[in-house]
């Protein structure tokens, strides 16, 4: 079986990146510059016309959106219990992996990005805010869902690589996050696996060949 995933360092495809490697997989890593605009050049484009990333290909075969990447993971390699066995828990899990991709990643868009959601003068600002707001009110929730638990099931499974990548890219804006105790916490225990600490000499790596190219 010949894996490859399409990645770009910051970004959420870091989750996939981790959990492939818990599952032992082998995999490709083929990282794409967004500075330059990679995810949008033609051949990009023939394979993914959403431009975005993670995609994962498989013998040839596509598949995009991150829920989608993490449950063929988890079902390609049982072993590594990505998801957790019972089925009411396991669409917990789906649940908790759907939240991240459209109730917490659109929040860090929009503070990331401003003028793609409002190109107003002077309103930068304010989508900053709006959009820390929400951030906030998700991360208390994730909070709560946390305390009392190391993750957010009874041992390591998707939703904590995908929560991970969330709380990352929070802190990374600056964003007062000491509140959040529990999810502090998650984030230094995610920072301790071996998965996470590959991903991040790799993405230092890979970093360092974009400046280098530039």
């Amino acid at each position: 079986m010949e894996i490859a995933l399409y990645y770009a360092p910051i970004t959420c495809a870091l989750a996939p990146y981790i959990t492939l490697t818990e599952a032992g997989a082998t995999f490709e890593a083929r990282p794409l510059n967004l500075r330059k605009d990679q995810h949008k050049s033609a051949k990009y484009l023939k394979i993914n016309p959403k431009h975005k990333v993670p995609l994962l290909v498989v013998d040839g075969k596509v598949l995009s959106e991150s829920t989608a990447i993490q449950i063929w993971i988890a079902r390609t390699f049982p072993q590594a219990r990505l998801l957790p066995a019972d089925p009411w828990e396991e669409l917990k899990a789906i649940s908790l992996m759907s939240w991240c991709s459209s109730g917490i990643h659109p929040f860090l868009a929009r503070t990331n990005s401003p003028p793609r959601v409002c190109d107003l003068p002077g309103a930068e600002e304010s989508v900053k805010r709006l959009a820390s707001e929400q951030l906030f009110e998700n991360y208390k929730i994730a909070d709560e869902l946390l305390a009392g638990r190391e993750y957010f099931f009874d041992h390591f499974t998707a939703p904590d690589a995908h929560f991970f990548w969330t709380f990352r890219r929070g802190a990374s804006f600056g964003l007062d996050l000491s509140g959040f105790k529990n999810c502090t916490a998650h984030f230094a225990r995610m920072n301790s696996r071996a998965s996470v600490q590959k991903l991040v000499a790799y993405e230092k790596s890979v970093q360092a060949e974009f400046a280098q190219a530039a």
